[in-house]
């Protein structure tokens, strides 16, 4: 996910890699990092929060130093093989594992998390539409952070009013406050017509929208790209990495 700067301070990297697997597709996840010295904080107290959707990837920021000119590596015949001719036998797909609901998951994060002797701030999953992200006593001026990490593209085949979720964001985030917003990059003047079937958008556009809200561009993550991905499928052929793209708004 990211980083998100609470009151004096900078938090650990988000270790959350499943939050929100089984939320609504019409819902934001709100996960809310509170004072660890709070076990159970009323919602009052919170002042720093993600704002996160059903994610479709793991681990975003470990992706960072990988060559995006290099194809993964991979072999069809197995070691051992005496008869490398011969196709090897297809072993059956594992079924895919259930989703978490978000209090499991984030039990599970925290029992990890204490295991491993890691400090870390408790955290609170609330499911919003995304229309009306952000709870009322923390809609004006009280957040310092949101990310939405590949799922912008999502909102347009969904129906989402984008406008009404991003001004939503704006009033909820203080002066100076942090928008990041990442995703699979789509093709020149294709716009978000392809979020359904490619899981892509165009840039250009996503940040049109988000600018519309108010927000000024600050920064670009490069670290994801690959100028080598046509973008005009949803997995990359030949298999590559694909090209995505991390934009940095900011609250004037």
């Amino acid at each position: 996910m990211a980083n998100c700067k609470k009151d004096g301070g900078t938090t650990s990297s988000n270790p959350l890699s499943s939050v929100g697997e089984s939320v609504s597709r019409r819902e934001f996840v709100i996960v809310v990092k509170a004072p660890r010295s709070i076990s159970a904080p009323p919602v009052a107290t919170r002042r720093s929060c993600w704002l996160v959707h059903r994610t479709h990837r793991q681990g975003l920021w470990s992706e960072s130093a990988r060559d995006p000119n290099q194809a993964p590596t991979s072999s069809s015949v197995p070691k051992g093989n005496s008869r490398p001719n011969l196709a090897p036998v297809a072993t059956p797909a594992a079924p895919p594992a259930a989703p978490r609901p978000c209090p499991v998951a984030l039990a599970d994060r925290d029992a990890k998390l204490h295991e491993a002797g890691i400090p870390a701030a408790p955290i609170v999953a609330l499911s919003r539409p995304f229309e009306d992200p952000v709870p009322s006593d923390l809609a004006s001026e009280q957040i310092d952070l949101v990310t939405l990490m590949f799922n912008y593209h999502d909102l347009g085949h969904l129906g989402v009013d984008r406008a009404a979720m991003n001004r939503a964001v704006f009033r909820a985030l203080k002066p100076g406050g942090l928008y990041v917003i990442a995703d699979h990059a789509g093709r020149p003047g294709t716009g978000i017509s392809e979020s359904g079937t490619l899981h892509r958008i165009e840039e250009a556009f996503l940040r049109q929208e988000v600018e519309a809200a108010g927000f000024k561009l600050v920064e670009e993550g490069t670290f994801l790209r690959n100028p080598n991905d046509p973008r005009d499928k949803n997995t990359p052929d030949p298999p590559q990495p694909k090209d995505e793209f991390v934009l940095k708004f900011v609250r004037p």
